[in-house]
Order: C-alpha cells, then structure tokens, then sequence
C-alpha cells in the first residue's frame, strides 16, 4: 500500500502531462543519435585504430596515445597557444556582453535603443568566413583601412596576419565583434526582471545611476552572471576550429594554432585517428573537471550553480 501511492501519482502525473512528456521525444532522440552514440567512438584513443580493422578488430594499446600526446613538443606549445587564448577570451570578452547590456538598459530612447540592438545583434548571423573576409580586407597591409589610418599619421603599415605577435589579439577582438550583441540576450532579459520600485526607492534616498548599477543592477543579474561563467569555462579548451582556421596562416600559426586546427590537420588529413582522439577526449575531460570545480567554488561563495 506504501508504494501503490507514488505509483498512481506517477501514473496519474503521466497522463496530466503526456503532451509535454510528448514534445520532449525528439530532443531526446536528438541527444542520444548526435550526442551519447558518438562518445562509443572514444574507445579510438585506447587503440592503434586501422580503418579496416575496425573497433573490433584493431590493437588496444592502452595509455599509449596520452603518453604520445605528452611527449610531443609541438602539442604542449599547441595547448599553451589554447590555454592562452581561452584564457583572454575569459578575461577580456567575457565582460563585455554585460557591460553593453547595463549600457543598453541605461537607455532611454526606446527607438534609438532598438536601432542599436539590432546593430549589435546582426554580426553573430554572419558565418566565420565572411567574418574573416572582412577583418582580412580591414587588416590588408596595402588597402586596409586599419593600415591607410595608420599611414595617416605617419606609421609604416603593418601585416597583421604576417605577425605571430598580432594573431591571439584577432582572434580575441573578432570574437568579440561577432557574438558580444547576441550574448545581451540573456543579460537585457535578466536586466527587465529587476522590480522598478528598487531604483524608486533607491532614487529617494539620493542614489544617482551609477550607485544604483552597483547595489541594484548588478547584484540581481549575479545569478545569471554566475551561470553564464560556468557554462563558459565549459568550453574552455574548446575555442572553435572556424574562428581560427580563418585566421591561421604559415607566418602566424607559431602562436595562432590551437588544439581544434590541430586535431583537423594531424587527425583528418594525416590521419593519426587514435592520436586526436586521445587530444579530444583530454579536452571533454578538462571542460569537465573545471565545469565541476568552478560549479562547487560557486555553490559556496554564493549559493549559485549548474545542479
């Protein structure tokens, strides 16, 4: 009799939501076919995988391929260039959707602020090959714009792509430029939840904008703050294969290569399958571990996390 009423809550619970347990089928699917079927694929980096052999029928070679992987000189300058990158693309484009959202929610002009969004907003809609197109037009030595304003003041033009020691400062900027608009979504959303009768009463006691951003604005889109982070950090080996392919050339790669060009170029076209395996599957693994970490220094210091 204990159990019986658990079941037919269930049971009953079941039948009350059916459409919604419905609608949920194909995102399930779309997990288990694209998501948890591929990860069998990992099994690669515990072997000397041969495309005829198979799974099956291919050596297991333990640790091997790690050990490979951390003994090779060109991948440890590899991983610094990502750890590098990601690391600014935390400390530097991370902030700014935020800072442009309290900017944009400080506006009044409600056309203007529209206007503005939408400027913001329409670089994420293009793909990484025009965006590199455009910054390698902006960026040409002998009719980018950045070079002809430079030139105006008396400085020599500059190969930007030419230069290892511009390349983390591009792909950083570029970043920015394409997808900070699109992440003052979830911050502008956050902004709109905030009661107007705090800044009501905020504004009595003689608050001016600035002191409100701070003991108002910012404490109650924290949260999401916190959230976004450590989605963030998720990805933090993970700065995408696109966004730097474009970019990455023979005179810039020393400091430009990351772990996803080259897991394309030794993987796929030298066909080292085990070896980039092992590469991919340290890269979910450290995403992983952060993702934990940083979720659990959340949860104590401020009550916060993804579960």
């Amino acid at each position: 009799m204990k159990t019986s009423k658990p079941l037919g809550r269930q049971r009953s619970n079941f039948r009350k939501y059916k459409a919604l347990y419905f609608i949920t089928i194909p995102g399930i699917l779309y997990f288990i076919i694209f998501k948890y079927l591929p990860l069998m694929g990992s099994v690669m980096a515990f072997q000397d995988y041969n495309i005829f052999k198979g799974f099956t029928g291919s050596p297991w070679v333990g640790l091997d391929q790690f050990r490979r992987m951390f003994t090779y000189t060109e991948f440890l300058r590899i991983l610094e260039n990502t750890v590098l990158i990601g690391l600014y693309d935390i400390l530097i484009a991370f902030p700014v959707p935020i800072i442009l959202a309290l900017l944009l929610n400080e506006l009044r002009k409600v056309l203007f602020k529209r206007i503005l969004q939408t400027i913001v907003y329409l670089p994420h809609f293009l793909s990484w090959v025009i965006i590199g197109g455009i910054m390698i037009g902006i960026l040409s030595p002998t009719t980018g714009i950045v070079n002809q304003m430079l030139n105006a003041i008396g400085i020599k033009s500059i190969y930007f792509l030419g230069e290892d020691s511009y390349i983390r400062s591009i792909l950083v900027g570029t970043g920015i430029w394409k997808d900070s608009g699109w992440g003052t979504i979830i911050y502008l959303a956050a902004l709109a939840s905030v009661n107007p009768e705090l800044y009501e009463a905020a504004r009595m006691d003689g608050a001016n904008r600035w002191r409100q951003t701070l003991s108002i604005t910012i404490p109650a889109i924290l949260p999401t703050i916190t959230i976004m982070f450590l989605l963030h950090i998720g990805n933090f080996l993970d700065f995408g294969f696109e966004r730097v392919f474009v970019f990455v050339n023979s005179l810039n790669e020393h400091k430009g290569d990351i772990l996803d060009t080259y897991i394309y170029r030794v993987g796929l076209i030298d066909q080292q399958y085990s070896y980039t395996t092992a590469i991919g599957l340290f890269k979910s693994l450290v995403g992983l571990m952060l993702i934990m970490i940083g979720n659990t220094l959340s949860k104590k210091t401020s009550g916060e996390g993804l579960y």
